[in-house]
C-alpha cells in the first residue's frame, strides 16, 4: 500500500546489533557524529526559540505586531525540517507535517500564522534539544574517552609524574584511597577490564540517546495523528467521489448503449407491427414476439443495473442480503451474523459490497474451497471478517489515475470514507483473512 496517508508517521531502518560487535560497527560511530552535530546546531535553534517566545510575549498586546513572531513561529518549520534530516542520520524516516493552511482575511490569516501548531511544536523541540544534546554528547563521549583511556592505560601510565605512596614508595599513576598503586600488573589489568566493559557500554548509551532523539523528533516534528486522519479522509473521500463519478458514467453508458438502444428497437418493432397488423397478421405476431423478448432482456439489464446501485435484498436488512449473496455464490459460503443486526443504510451498503468484493476475490483469485463470513456488532462498531482457505498473497494495490485498479484499494477507500478500517492478513500459502470495521452510525461533521 503506497498511499502516504496510510503509512506511519516514522519508519525505522535500524535493526538489532549484537553487543560485542556494536563498537566496531558504523552505526554507533554515526550516532556519536549525529550527537555532535546536534550539539553544534542546538544552541542556534535554542536562541531562535528564545527570540520567538520573547517577541510573542512582548508584542502580544499590539495585535498587529504579532505578525513578526508569527512568521518566526512559521519559520520554526524550517528548523523542524533540518532536525528531521538529522533523524535520517539516526536511521529513522519521519514524515513531513501537513502544509500550513493560509486563511482569508486579516484575523484568520493572523490566527493561522501565530497559531501554527506545527511551528509551535518545533519551537518546543528547539527548547528541549539543547539540554538533551548537551547531556547525550557529554555522557556518550565521557564513557567513550574513559573506555579508550582505561584500555590503553598500560601504555601511557609510564609518562605520568611520580607520586609517593603512604609507605614512602614512589609510583606512576593514580593511588587509591587505601594506598593501592595502580601501576602494578593488577592495577593495569583492573583498568583494562573496566575499559573493556565501558567499551561495550558506550554504543548502547549512544543508541539509547538516539532512541530518545527519534521519539522526540517523531512526536514534535512529524505529523500529528489527527492531521494524518484528516489527510487520509480527504484522500479516501476524494477517491470515493472519483469512483462515484466513474460509476455514474458507467451507468449512463450502459443505459445509453444497452437499455436505451433496446427500447428504441422495441418501439420500432411495435410500430412496424402496428402497420402490418391488418395486412400481415403472421408477420405482426412475429414482430410482437420479438418485441416481447426484447422487453424481457431490457428488464433484465435494468434489474442488473439497479442491483449494482443498491441490492434489493438490502431493503430487508443486511442479514438477508448476505444470505442471498452466499446462496448465489459458486463456492460454499458459511455465514455467521445476528439476524437482528441493523445499521445505517449507508453502512449496510458498504458492509454488503465489502463482503461481495471479498467473496468475489476468493472465487476468482484465491483458489479457495470455501469462504467463511462473520459479522458482529461490537458496541458502536460493525465488525466484518471474511476468511478463505486459498493460497494467500492478497495485497492492497494502487488505483490507477482513471479510477480503476485493485478491488481491495477501492474497498479501502469506501471503508475510509466513513472512518472505518481495513486490515488484510494474507501470508503466502494462506489463509486470507480480511477484517473490516465500520461505525454503526454515520456521524455528520
Amino acid at each position: 500500500m503506497t498511499d502516504i496517508t496510510a503509512q506511519p508517521k516514522s519508519q525505522s531502518r535500524r535493526g538489532r546489533q549484537p553487543i560485542w560487535s556494536a563498537p566496531f560497527g558504523s552505526r554507533a560511530w554515526r550516532d556519536v557524529g549525529t550527537h555532535l552535530l546536534m550539539l553544534l546546531t542546538a544552541p542556534f535553534g535554542f536562541a531562535y526559540a528564545l527570540v520567538c517566545l520573547v517577541l510573542t510575549s512582548a508584542l502580544a498586546p499590539t495585535v498587529v505586531g504579532l505578525y513578526l513572531p508569527g512568521w518566526l513561529v512559521v519559520g520554526a518549520r524550517g528548523w523542524g525540517r533540518l532536525f528531521r534530516g538529522f533523524g535520517r542520520l539516526l536511521g529513522v524516516e519521519v514524515r513531513d507535517p501537513m502544509p500550513r493552511q493560509r486563511g482569508r482575511g486579516f484575523w484568520r490569516r493572523l490566527g493561522r500564522t501565530i497559531g501554527d501548531g506545527t511551528g509551535w511544536r518545533a519551537v518546543l523541540f528547539l527548547v528541549i534539544a539543547l539540554p538533551l544534546a548537551i547531556v547525550a554528547t557529554v555522557v556518550v563521549l565521557a564513557v567513550l574517552v574513559t573506555a579508550l583511556g582505561a584500555l590503553t592505560y598500560g601504555i601511557w601510565y609510564r609518562f605520568l609524574p611520580l607520586q609517593q605512596a603512604a609507605d614512602g614508595s614512589w609510583h606512576r599513576g593514580p593511588i587509591l584511597w587505601d594506598g593501592t598503586a595502580m601501576d602494578t600488573l593488577v592495577g593495569i589489568g583492573a583498568y583494562a577490564v573496566a575499559g573493556l566493559l565501558l567499551w561495550f557500554l558506550w554504543p548502547q548509551l549512544a543508541r539509547a540517546f538516539s532512541a530518545v532523539w527519534t521519539a522526540l523528533i517523531t512526536l514534535l516534528l512529524g505529523p500529528t495523528r489527527s492531521s494524518l486522519q484528516v489527510a487520509r479522509l480527504q484522500t479516501s473521500r476524494g477517491r470515493t467521489v472519483v469512483d462515484a463519478d466513474a460509476k455514474l458514467r458507467w451507468i449512463e453508458r450502459d443505459l445509453h448503449d444497452g437499455t436505451q438502444a433496446r427500447l428504441v428497437a422495441l418501439a420500432m418493432q411495435l410500430g412496424e407491427a402496428k402497420e402490418t397488423l391488418t395486412s400481415d397478421p403472421a408477420g405482426a405476431g412475429e414482430l410482437i414476439e420479438d418485441a416481447h423478448r426484447a422487453t424481457k432482456e431490457a428488464l433484465t439489464e435494468l434489474r442488473e443495473l439497479a442491483r449494482g446501485i443498491r441490492p434489493p435484498a438490502l431493503e430487508a436488512g443486511l442479514p438477508v442480503a448476505v444470505e442471498t449473496l452466499a446462496a448465489r455464490c459458486s463456492l460454499p459460503v458459511t455465514v455467521d451474523l445476528p439476524t437482528d443486526l441493523r445499521a445505517d443504510p449507508s453502512i449496510e451498503s458498504i458492509a454488503y459490497f465489502s463482503i461481495a468484493e471479498l467473496v468475489t476475490n476468493a472465487v476468482k483469485h484465491s483458489g479457495a474451497s470455501g469462504v467463511y463470513v462473520l459479522v458482529e456488532q461490537q458496541e458502536v462498531d460493525l465488525w466484518v471478517r471474511v476468511r478463505d482457505d486459498g493460497g494467500g498473497g492478497a495485497v492492497i494495490g494502487v488505483p490507477t489515475p482513471d479510477g480503476t485498479g485493485s478491488g481491495l484499494a477501492g474497498l479501502r477507500d469506501r471503508v475510509d470514507s466513513v472512518d472505518g478500517t481495513l486490515q488484510v492478513d494474507s501470508p503466502d500459502g494462506g489463509p486470507t483473512v480480511v477484517t473490516v470495521t465500520l461505525p454503526l452510525r454515520v456521524h455528520s461533521r
